[in-house]
């Protein structure tokens, strides 16, 4: 979340408790809602509540040798 937050084009991140985001969504209305490249745009949470409020639901490319779990696994095989 830190790192995402440094990024200029991110104005918030925000965490949440829920099973999924759709309150927080309904609260906020953002603008852009970005979802990784498993995902197509209809089967997102909130994505027509966002595109009817004139944003848009950008679907980002998976890169498998940037995987945040492959990062996790390394840390932790570091600490064995």
């Amino acid at each position: 979340m830190m790192l995402l937050a440094e990024l200029r084009s991110v104005d918030y991140v925000v965490p949440f408790d829920e099973d999924t985001p759709l309150q927080l969504i309904e609260e906020i209305k953002p603008d852009i809602l970005v979802k990784g490249g498993d995902y197509e745009v209809g089967s997102v949470v909130g994505a027509d509540l966002v595109i009817s409020g004139g944003g848009r639901v950008e679907i980002v490319s998976l890169h498998e040798e940037f995987s945040t779990t492959g990062i996790i696994n390394a840390l932790d095989r570091l600490e064995e």
